[in-house]
């Protein structure tokens, strides 16, 4: 996971464990299939991928399900 990345995300959402909980559910969503909503760098892990989704505002929270904005 990069440093550089939680900061961003940390920026868009500020309650630490809310960020905590949607990154692992997205993280969740796509090792289980869900195609990614951003283009892929290449060595791009499951969470870089969710935390950069937050940041360009493609997740959401709704409810306990991270939905797509």
């Amino acid at each position: 996971m990069r440093s550089n990345l939680v900061e961003k995300a940390s920026a868009v959402i500020t309650d630490t464990p809310l960020l905590i909980n949607m990154v692992s559910k997205r993280v969740r969503q796509l090792n289980n299939g869900r195609s990614p909503l951003i283009p892929i760098i290449e060595r791009m892990g499951a969470a870089d991928i969710a935390l950069s989704e937050i940041i360009e505002g493609k997740i959401v929270l709704d409810g306990e399900d991270v939905v797509e904005a």
